[in-house]
C-alpha cells in the first residue's frame, strides 16, 4: 500500500500537480498511517514563521523583479559591453557578467532568462557567434550567480539546515568566481576561434555607461560591505535593498511608475514567494515525519555498509544531487533533500557549509538538464526552440560546470577559503 501511494505521487507529479499539493498530500497519508495528528505539520509552519531570517527573502525577491521592471538588464548589458566588449568573446563575456549579476538579485533563473534572453541572443548572433552557442550560452547562464549575495537559494539553504547566512555568503563568493572565470576562458576560446569582432572600448561610451549603471553597481557593494562589515543583519540588508531600488528606479531612473508598475511588482513578487514559502512549509512538516519514522538513520545505516570513507560518500552525493537537481527545482530540492543529507554529512564530517556549496552547485548544473530542468523549458519558451536541441548547445557549458563541481567537492578550501585566517 505505502508503495502504491508513492507511485500515486510521482504520477500526480509527473502529471503536473503543484508541488506543494502533493507534498501536502503526501505528508497527510503519512501522519494518518503513523497514527499521527496532522497537526504536526501546521506546528513547522510557526517555527518556520520565528525565523528571523526568513524575512530576508520577500524583500530580496521584491528586489529582484523591481530590478527588472526597472530596466535594469539593459543597463548592465550596455555597461558590460562598454567595459569588456573589447576583449576577445567580449560579447559572450558580457553576457555571462550580466546574467550572473542578475541572477544574484532576481534569485530565479527563469526570471534572468527571460529578461536577458530576448535581449542578448539577437546581438549574439548579430557579431557572428553561431546559434547553437548562443543558446547554449544563455541557457547555461540563467543559473549563474546563484552564489553570490543576496542569492535566495543560499537564504533557503541556511534557514532549513540552521547554518550561518553570513558564513554561506562568504563560502560562495570564491567558487562563483572561479566558475564565471572558466566560463569566460571558454567564451574568449570561442571568440578567437569564430573570428568574432571585438566592440571598440570608447572612454566616452564607457563613462555614459558607468554614469547609468553605476547605481546598480553600488548595490551588491553596500550588500557586501554592509553584511560581511557587521554593520546589518541579512534582514536589515534586505530591507535597505528593497528601499535602494525602489529609489533608484523610481526616482533617480524613473522607469518604475508607482500607480501603472507597483501593482504588478507586488502581484510578481507575491506569486515567486508565496510558491517558496508554501513548498518549504510543508516539505518541513513532511521532513518532521521523516524523522520520527527514522529515515535517516536508516538510510545513514545502508549508505555505511557500502562507502566506509568521505571521499566514497561524496561521490555518491554528488551522483544524488545531480539527479535531484535534473528532477525537482532548486527551492523544492532544498527543503527535502537537506533535512536526509545533513545527518549523513555529520557522519562522515563534512562541513555543512561546505556541503551547502556543494549542494547548491549540483543543483545550478541540474538547471539546464533533462528530463525536468526548468533552464531548458523556460529558454524553450523564450527562444522556441526544442528542449533537447537546447539541452544540446548547452553541454559545452555543462561539461565545464561539472569540472567546478569536482574541484569544489574534493577542495574544501575552495569553499572554506575565509577560514584560513
Amino acid at each position: 500500500m505505502a508503495a502504491a501511494i508513492v507511485l500515486l505521487l510521482l504520477l500526480c507529479a509527473g502529471l503536473g500537480v503543484p508541488l506543494f499539493a502533493v507534498l501536502g498530500a503526501g505528508s497527510l497519508l503519512a501522519a494518518h498511517a503513523s497514527g499521527l495528528d496532522p497537526a504536526i505539520l501546521v506546528i513547522e509552519l510557526n517555527r518556520l514563521a520565528s525565523s528571523p531570517n526568513l524575512l530576508a527573502i520577500p524583500l530580496f525577491t521584491f528586489a529582484g523583479v523591481v530590478l527588472a521592471h526597472g530596466g535594469a538588464p539593459q543597463r548592465l548589458v550596455a555597461l558590460f559591453n562598454a567595459l569588456l566588449g573589447w576583449l576577445p568573446g567580449g560579447l559572450a563575456s558580457v553576457a555571462l557578467c550580466s546574467c550572473a549579476f542578475f541572477t544574484a538579485f532576481s534569485g530565479a533563473s527563469g526570471i534572468t532568462i527571460m529578461a536577458l534572453g530576448g535581449l542578448l541572443l539577437p546581438m549574439l548572433e548579430a557579431v557572428g557567434y553561431p546559434e547553437r552557442y548562443s543558446l547554449g550560452l544563455l541557457t547555461a547562464s540563467g543559473s549563474l550567480g546563484l552564489l553570490f549575495p543576496p542569492s535566495l537559494a543560499v537564504l533557503l539553504y541556511g534557514i532549513v539546515a540552521g547554518v550561518d547566512i553570513d558564513q554561506l555568503f562568504r563560502a560562495g563568493l570564491l567558487p562563483g568566481a572561479i566558475l564565471l572565470l572558466m566560463l569566460l576562458a571558454y567564451a574568449g576560446y570561442k571568440g578567437i576561434h569564430a573570428r568574432i569582432p571585438r566592440h571598440p572600448f570608447r572612454l566616452a561610451e564607457a563613462a555614459r555607461a558607468l554614469r547609468a549603471g553605476l547605481w546598480d553597481l553600488l548595490l551588491p557593494a553596500g550588500i557586501l560591505l554592509g553584511i560581511f562589515g557587521g554593520f546589518v543583519t541579512v534582514s536589515e540588508a534586505a530591507a535597505g535593498t528593497a528601499a535602494y531600488v525602489l529609489v533608484l528606479e523610481s526616482v533617480i531612473h524613473r522607469n518604475l511608475h508607482w500607480g501603472r508598475d507597483l501593482w504588478r511588482v507586488v502581484r510578481d513578487t507575491s506569486v515567486l514567494v508565496g510558491s517558496i514559502l508554501i513548498i518549504l512549509g510543508i516539505a518541513m512538516g513532511l521532513t518532521n515525519l521523516l524523522v520520527d519514522a527514522q529515515i535517516p538513520g536508516r538510510l545513514l545505516s545502508a549508505i555505511e555498509r557500502h562507502v566506509h570513507s568521505p571521499l566514497g560518500f561524496l561521490m555518491l552525493l554528488n551522483l544524488l544531487l545531480l539527479g535531484v537537481g535534473a528532477m525537482m527545482d532548486i527551492f523544492s530540492a532544498i527543503v527535502v533533500v537537506v533535512p536526509l543529507i545533513l545527518p549523513l554529512t555529520h557522519r562522515y564530517g563534512i562541513d555543512p557549509v561546505h556541503l551547502g556549496i556543494i549542494l547548491l552547485a549540483n543543483l545550478e548544473i541540474g538547471y539546464a538538464t533533462p528530463p525536468v530542468g526548468i533552464n531548458l523549458f523556460i529558454a524553450s519558451q523564450r527562444f522556441h526552440r526544442p528542449v533537447l536541441a537546447l539541452f544540446r548547445a548547452a553541454v559545452p557549458f555543462l561539461a565545464i560546470m561539472l569540472l567546478w563541481l569536482l574541484i569544489l567537492t574534493y577542495v574544501p578550501a575552495v569553499s572554506l577559503w575565509w577560514r584560513s585566517g
